[in-house]
C-alpha cells in the first residue's frame, strides 16, 4: 500500500515551457528532488508564456505519468472553477502547493476553495518573488485591492507561506501581518556540472545576459554601463521580449555602440540550451531589481562563470570569494569599473574567478540541507 504524502502542485507554466524563467525552474527542481519521497501531481497550463498554441507532442486535458510524476496540462477550455475543483477532489492531496501570487486559476481559485471549505488539504503558497517592492510597483492599484481582499477573507491565516529568503519573509509579513505562518527555505538549485574552462585574452570579454526583457531585469541600465567600457566586447542577450517598448529603448542605445562592441539577441532559447551558451562566455550579467532566487545566476555560478549582479538577490558577498560582484543599483560607476576589470582580466586571473564561482555554487549546494527542510514543510 502506498502511504506517501500526496502533493498537488499548481503552476501556470511547467516544462517543456521555459519563457517564464525562474518559477518554472523552481517547480521542476522541486519535483525532481522530492518525487522519491512524495506522490507529486502537477496541474499546469498547456502552453508557454505568451503562446497561442499548446505544446507540441504533449497530451492535454488528461493525467499523464512522466519521470515519476503525474502531470495535467490544462487547455484554456478546461481552466474553470468546476474543472479545477473536480481535479482537486479526485487527487485528494494532503497538500496543495501554489507557485504564483496573482494567477486566477492556479492560485486564486484554490485559495477561495480553501476559504469556502470545499477542500481539506493544507495549502502552501510560494509567492515566487512577486511580493517584492520592485515587483509590486507594477499594476499597483489592482494588487493593493487583491491584498485587501485576501486579508478581508482571512485567507493568509489559513495557509502557510513559503519564502525563499529573509527579504521575502519580511515582504510577506509587511503585507499580511506578523501572525501569518511563513517558512523560509531556499529553492533547489540545478545539479552542478563539471567546470569547463575557456581561455581569456586581456582586452576582450564575452558577456551573457539571460532573462526576460522587462524593466525589472534592468537590461537598459546594464547597456548604459557598458557604454564606457574599452575593449573588444561581445554581449549575448538570451531573452524573451516581454515589454516591446522597453526593448525598443534598448535597441536604440545598442545602435550607438562602437564597432568593438557586438550585441546579439537570441530569443526564446529553450532552457536546456542556455547552459551551453553560458559556458561559451566569460561573464554572466543580470542587474535585476529583484530576484527571490535567480536560477540563471546560480546556473552561471555552478558553471564556473563569475556573475555581475545587483544587491537585490540572495547571492551576496560574491567578490570576497572571487565568484562575482553584487553591486548597488544606485552606483552605476561601480558596474562600469567591474565591467572594465572583466575586460582587462588576464587568463590566469579569469581562471581564478572562474574556479571561485564554481566553488561558491558547490558550497551552497552542500551546506543548504534543503531536502530535510522541505520534508519538514510537507509533513
Amino acid at each position: 500500500m502506498n502511504n506517501k504524502i500526496k502533493i498537488l502542485l499548481f503552476t501556470d507554466w511547467y516544462e517543456p515551457g521555459f519563457k517564464a524563467g525562474g518559477p518554472i525552474r523552481s517547480c521542476v527542481n522541486f519535483a525532481a528532488e522530492m518525487k522519491a519521497d512524495y506522490d507529486i501531481y502537477i496541474f499546469t497550463g498547456d502552453r508557454d508564456l505568451g503562446d497561442a498554441h499548446s505544446y507540441p507532442e504533449i497530451e492535454t486535458n488528461r493525467w499523464i505519468e512522466k519521470d515519476g510524476l503525474q502531470l495535467f496540462y490544462a487547455s484554456p477550455a478546461v481552466l474553470n472553477w468546476e474543472s479545477i475543483l473536480v481535479h482537486i477532489q479526485r487527487v485528494k492531496p494532503d497538500y496543495q502547493y501554489l507557485n504564483s501570487m496573482y494567477s486566477r486559476y492556479f492560485t486564486i481559485y484554490p485559495l477561495l476553495m480553501k476559504r469556502l471549505k470545499l477542500i481539506k488539504s493544507k495549502v502552501i503558497l510560494a509567492p515566487r518573488g512577486m511580493l517584492k517592492s520592485t515587483a509590486v510597483q507594477y499594476k499597483t492599484g489592482k494588487k493593493k485591492i487583491f491584498f485587501r481582499l485576501l486579508k478581508w477573507l482571512h485567507i493568509p491565516r489559513k495557509i502557510i507561506f513559503h519564502a525563499t529568503d529573509t527579504t521575502e519573509v519580511n515582504d510577506i509579513k509587511k503585507l499580511f501581518g506578523n501572525n501569518v505562518s511563513v517558512t523560509q527555505i531556499a529553492n533547489f538549485p540545478p545539479q552542478q556540472q563539471a567546470l569547463q574552462a575557456i581561455p581569456k585574452v586581456p582586452g576582450t570579454v564575452r558577456m551573457i545576459f539571460s532573462g526576460r526583457v522587462h524593466p525589472i531585469k534592468n537590461l537598459l541600465f546594464f547597456l548604459h554601463c557598458l557604454q564606457s567600457v574599452i575593449g573588444e566586447i561581445t554581449l549575448t542577450i538570451v531573452a524573451s521580449i516581454e515589454d516591446v517598448e522597453y526593448w525598443q529603448e534598448c535597441e536604440k542605445l545598442i545602435k550607438t555602440f562602437p564597432k568593438a562592441v557586438t550585441v546579439e539577441l537570441l530569443q526564446d532559447v529553450p532552457h536546456h540550451q542556455v547552459g551551453q551558451l553560458i559556458n561559451e562566455h566569460h561573464l554572466f550579467v543580470l542587474p535585476s531589481r529583484g530576484e527571490n532566487f535567480g536560477h540563471a545566476i546560480f546556473e552561471a555560478l555552478s558553471a564556473g562563470r563569475p556573475v555581475l549582479i545587483s544587491d537585490q538577490t540572495p547571492w551576496r558577498n560574491l567578490s570576497e570569494q572571487q565568484a562575482g560582484w553584487d553591486l548597488p543599483l544606485d552606483d552605476p560607476s561601480a558596474f562600469m569599473r567591474v565591467l572594465q576589470q572583466a575586460a582587462d582580466m588576464s587568463d590566469d586571473e579569469f581562471q581564478q574567478w572562474s574556479t571561485g564561482a564554481w566553488q561558491y555554487a558547490k558550497n551552497f549546494a552542500e551546506s543548504a540541507g534543503l531536502k530535510e527542510k522541505y520534508r519538514e514543510l510537507f509533513s
